[in-house]
This record gives C-alpha cells, structure tokens and sequence, in this order.
C-alpha cells in the first residue's frame, strides 16, 4: 500500500521514459524487418515486455538492456509451431491486438491468451477482419472475446472493412502486419468514426521510419502497396507524453512548477501531446522547448472536452478536475470501459470515496469541482492509470492510500521513486 506525500508547492524536473506506444510499434516493425534494428530509448515494462517476450516466441533474436536493444528482424517469416503453441499476453491490449495480426504471418496453430481481464476485452472486430483476409481465427471461449486460436498460414492482400469505434488498435494492427501480406495491395476501410485517431498516426510514423510507404485518405482508407519490406534502422523512443500528463498535473493541482525532459512537443506524434491545450484552457501557462515541457499551474477552472483522441489522458484530467472552480465535463470515451479497467466507472467510484462528486455518463464524467475532500483508502482496480492519477489527488488531500500500487509496472515501473523525488 502506498500512502501519498502531500506537497505544499512544487518545483521540480523529471526525465520521462520512452514512450509505450511507440515501443509496441517499433519492437513489431523491427521484428517483421530484415536485418539488425538497434531501439534506443526503449521502455522496459510490464506490457512491453509481453510484446518481447511473445516476438521471441515466434523466432525472433532480440539482446540488450538498460534502454538499448538489437532485434534481428526475420522478414516476417516467424518460427513454425509444434502443436499449439499458447502465447500468453497478461492484460495487455495493445500487445494482444497489435500480435494477433502478426501472429497471422507464422505458420502453425497458435492460442493468445491473457488474464481474466483479457478475456472481457473485444476483439471480434479484428478477427472479422483477418478472417476475410484469409486468417483462420476464432475465438474459442466466448464469441468476440479472448482467448483467440489462429491456424497460421499468412496473410493475403486484398481490401477489408473493418469497424472503427472500438479500438484504433485493430487498425493499426493490419496496417503493421498488412506490409507482409501476400499478393495483391492490403486495403483497409474503417467503418464510422476511427476511435483514439492520433494512435494510427503515431503507427504510419513508426512504419515510415522502417521504410514503409502507406497511402490514406483521412482516417476512412488506408492502402499498402503489396512488395514492401521493413528496413531495419537505428530507431529512438522518445518520451512518453501519457505519462508526463501526471508530473504536468502535479503542477497545476499545486501552483508549482515541473518540467519535463525528453518531451518533444513541437514533434511528437503522440495524441496526448495536446493535453497541453487542456491545461491552458483549465489555467495552466506552459513553455515549450525543443526536448522539454515546463508547466506552471495556476488558478483552475472546469471545462467541457471531447476526449476522444487522447482517452488515456481522462483519469489525468479528472484528477485535475476535483481542484478546479465550476464543473468539467468528460465526453466521447465510452471505449474507456474496455481498458485495464471500466475507467469510467473506476474513476467515478474512488474520486466519490474521496468526497468528490462525480456524475458517470454512458460515453463520459462530469466532476464537479471544489468540494471538500478526505482520504482514504482507494483501490486502482489493477490499472495502472488509475493508480498513477490518484497519485495526482495525494498531492493535495492527505491521509490517500492507493492499494496494490504496483500495477504501474505496466507502463511506468519507476514512477513511484519518481513521484518521491517531486
């Protein structure tokens, strides 16, 4: 259990860690490469690992540590499997969605599976999708859910509709493998509104940094022309502006001062990079640098915001929110309750322990600032970003207690020793 240190005022510098998203990315696209990828800055967690560990399952020779590994890409041509070789993926969707795809490019029977969790999480959408690319996937428990059994034989070209509201993971999972698919040009075309769209942007920068030419219109069509391979490189992670949201945060619920290192905010293809926008809207000034972001708070007020691109940032901004005059209202996440946790309703009920009032709409919050407040004990649900916005409260309510704190190792192992040093 971990007891949160109140702070008075703030002024401090933190080194964000490589980014998750752009690791998964890049760990599938070496691995699908030919040739040697060395990946700096990598970020070594719980879910990333996952990813690792699954790819070298599959044949993949990858060395290193400490933020630096080598991945001897094989083309796509991963190792066959004897049997039924079960693949387990914890409760890592980005690791589950991105692999399944992938998985399709092997040969041989292989079974994903994952925790409990996992298995309440939708992935029918994307097997839909492979099965009318000539993937024999099914799922063997529960339709639309995990675990999936894929009879692996690779992947063919050809044109896909797939639907886009319930993950933008299921797209870029066909866009990473699509490049190895057989025959003719993988066309993928999203059905109604792509969910999370920055996500799909931050995919095609990674592919076009291992050589792959991908032609779109919007977020609506996509089209791989067929006999491109990845070309291993030197490729670096830059930070992980998900989790720089909660040292900005801590900022602005105090009235200090935190600067970020390795955030580059005038390049990133990180979605979340515009949650900078929000703190300006709510009070905050912020000063950008090339590699750095410094964020000063200031006086709070609530806002309205459509959170759909950058729904990890919600359980930030709702910290954020409890401190704020007036109400913030939430809108456009109902993909939020298929996370690590139902987020909505996880973030409505340990902020409601707490004293906040908190109203949980089907597709979003509404939190009403400025109430008193008191600690507890409060539970993250095993989610790491839960966990880490409570962190955010305890800065300014004593007496919080956040219960198996260690589910940060998903995506930020060292945030606990990082947070103590604010």
């Amino acid at each position: 259990m971990k007891e949160i240190r109140t702070r008075n005022s703030i002024d401090a510098a933190v080194r964000i860690p490589g980014s998750k998203s752009i690791t998964h990315r890049a760990l599938i696209a070496a691995s699908l490469a030919e040739g040697q990828s060395e990946i700096k800055n990598f970020l070594e967690c719980e879910d990333t690992l996952l990813t690792l560990r699954a790819l070298r399952e599959l044949g993949v020779k990858i060395s290193g540590k400490r933020g630096e590994i080598a991945v001897l890409g094989i083309g796509g041509k991963f190792a066959p499997s004897l049997g039924t070789k079960e693949i387990f993926l914890g409760n890592s969707g980005t690791s589950y969605r991105l692999l399944l795809s992938a998985v399709a490019l092997a040969k041989g029977h292989f079974l994903l599976t994952g925790t409990p969790r996992m298995q309440e999480r939708p992935i029918g959408g994307l097997v839909r999708a492979l099965s009318k690319l000539g993937v024999e996937a099914s799922c063997v428990a529960k339709d639309g859910f995990p675990p999936v059994l894929v009879k692996a034989k690779g992947i063919r070209g050809g044109k896909v509709a797939i639907e886009g509201n319930k993950s933008s993971q299921y797209v870029t999972s066909l866009l990473l493998a699509g490049l190895c698919a057989e025959g003719a040009d993988m066309e993928i075309e999203v059905k109604g509104d792509l969910s999370s769209r920055p996500y799909v942007d931050l995919t095609l920068d990674v592919m076009g940094q291992f050589g792959a030419h991908v032609v779109r219109d919007g977020y609506g069509y996509f089209r791989i022309p067929a006999g491109q391979k990845y070309k291993a490189c030197e490729f670096f992670v830059e930070g992980d502006v998900s989790n720089a949201s909660y040292f900005w945060a801590a900022a602005a619920v105090t009235g200090g001062t935190v600067a970020t290192n390795n955030i580059m905010p005038f390049t990133s293809k990180q979605g979340d990079i515009r949650f900078l926008e929000i703190l300006e809207q709510m009070g905050c000034s912020v000063v950008k640098g090339t590699e750095r972001v410094l964020v000063h708070g200031g006086s709070l007020r609530g806002i309205e915001a459509d959170m759909n691109s950058m729904p990890d940032m919600v359980p930030t901004l709702a910290a954020i929110a409890l401190f704020a005059a007036g109400k913030t209202i939430i809108r456009n996440v109902s993909h939020l309750r298929y996370k690590e946790s139902d987020r909505l309703r996880s973030i409505a009920l340990e902020l409601g322990k707490l004293g906040g009032w908190i109203e949980e709409l089907p597709d979003g919050l509404i939190i009403h600032g400025g109430r008193p407040l008191s600690g507890t004990v409060v539970d993250p649900h095993d989610d790491h970003r839960i966990a880490m916005s409570l962190a955010v409260v305890g800065l300014r309510v004593p007496g919080i207690k956040v219960i198996e704190e260690g589910c940060v190792k998903k995506s930020f192992p060292l945030f606990w020793e990082c947070w103590d040093r604010l």
